[in-house]
């Protein structure tokens, strides 16, 4: 049997993350990724904040390295109006710019880092089982050969994802109070791309009240093109293969169809349906959730790999303190901490379906000073409580539209 101090579950950022910090500390650390790398996954486009956590991580100077798009903001496009949120003139005091990125090549870039560092990473194992024991933990793994490993462990970070493989097999999945959305995306070679910075920026397109359109570009003349939105939506382009159905989808949607059409599409259509998700449970005796795993909101302000970094670094610095014998309170340091940030962004989140936000966005007469704040929420410093749009969400968000309607 293999003993290790922290397992982790999951080679994307969340773990690759935790793992870098908990490796540093001094531990033994072993990763189990159900996948071979490079893999797909969706998550594209980072936010400002995960730049604090790659840097304490140590894992930037490898990621800088990579040359991915640069990301200085955020543009939102609705019939004629245009609206752009530019990080450097955010409010809080940090990183202005981050970057776009393949996923596949992104995320295997932080697991050779931290494997070249020492940290074992065992691919294309599938957790089975785990068996707790007071914290020491038991987990069967079994390898693509169909082999059962066993590795027992002080700790368990679950950062599998969408894999959710505590909550599954603990049976600790809850339902979500965000309404279900579903989603269809492909990359495309661009080669109609704008010059300038509108070619290189995130670009969301409203094609309707409750139906967004992304266009992520890469430094690598690739485009993620992907849509959102209400199922009902989709009921209308059912026919033919997935890659047919969002063709059509492009070529009903004015400000991309010329840009797309007969575009050489470079990844394989992919759909989610349903993909808010949370767990009853954030913690236990012996492991942490993190991730995906524990609460995925919804893509519209490319916040998901913020919280995985976000709770990836959290949890390994509170692993680390558990395992020198410091007393943690998981309650308040991890599950209310980052509870905080999802709240603030769900309240946004929830008023784009419902129009305020969109509505905030693109009236040309907001106070500087709160779209300054209200950028700095879209670059996912949600934490800062010096931020009223952050420290009051609801109130904030809710005043100024009622003000905006006074004054059309």
């Amino acid at each position: 049997m293999q003993k290790t101090d922290v397992l982790i579950i999951g080679a994307g950022p969340s773990g690759t993350v935790a793992a870098a910090i908990i490796q540093k500390a001094g531990f033994d650390v072993t990763i189990v990724e159900k996948k071979k790398f490079p893999r797909f996954v969706i998550g594209e486009s980072l936010l400002p904040k995960c730049m604090e956590h790659f840097e304490e991580a140590g894992l930037l100077e490898v990621l800088k390295k990579q040359k991915y798009q640069e990301k200085h903001g955020a543009r939102f496009i609705k019939g004629k109006h245009d609206c752009l949120f530019d990080f450097g003139q955010q409010y809080t005091d940090s990183w202005k710019w981050t970057w776009q990125v393949p996923r596949a090549d992104f995320d295997k870039t932080l697991a050779d880092e931290v494997a070249a560092r020492g940290v074992d990473i065992q691919y294309e194992m599938t957790v089975s089982n785990i068996e707790f024991e007071g914290s020491i933990s038991t987990t069967t793994v079994v390898d693509k050969a169909g082999q059962e490993h066993h590795i027992e462990a002080k700790y368990i970070i679950d950062a599998s994802g969408y894999g959710r493989v505590i909550p599954r097999l603990f049976q600790l999945e809850k339902e979500t109070n965000m309404p279900l959305r579903k989603a269809i995306f492909m990359h495309f070679e661009d080669h109609k791309r704008p010059q300038g910075e509108a070619g290189k920026q995130i670009t969301f397109v409203i094609h309707r009240i409750d139906l967004w359109v992304w266009m992520i570009p890469f430094s690598n003349g690739v485009t993620s093109v992907g849509f959102v939105g209400n199922p009902d939506f989709f009921a209308d382009y059912t026919e033919g293969t997935n890659e047919e159905q969002i063709r059509k989808m492009i070529a009903d949607v004015p400000q991309i169809k010329d840009r797309f059409e007969g575009a050489v599409g470079t990844l394989d259509t992919h759909k989610m349906q349903a993909f808010a998700t949370a767990s009853t449970k954030l913690f236990g005796d012996g492991f942490v959730i993190t991730g995906n795993s524990s609460e995925f909101i919804d893509p519209v302000f490319s916040s998901g790999v913020t919280f995985a970094t976000e709770s990836g670094i959290t949890a390994a610095k509170l692993v680390c303190q558990h395992l020198k014998g410091e007393t943690v309170d998981w309650q308040k340091e991890y599950v209310e901490h980052m509870q905080e940030g999802m709240n603030v962004f769900k309240t946004y989140v929830k008023a784009w379906y419902d129009g305020s936000l969109q509505d905030i966005f693109f009236y040309e007469k907001v106070n500087t000073d709160m779209k300054r704040q209200i950028c700095s929420v879209l670059a996912g410093f949600v934490w800062d409580r010096s931020n009223p749009f952050v420290k009051k969400h609801q109130r904030a968000l809710r005043s100024l539209h009622n003000v905006i309607h006074l004054y059309e």
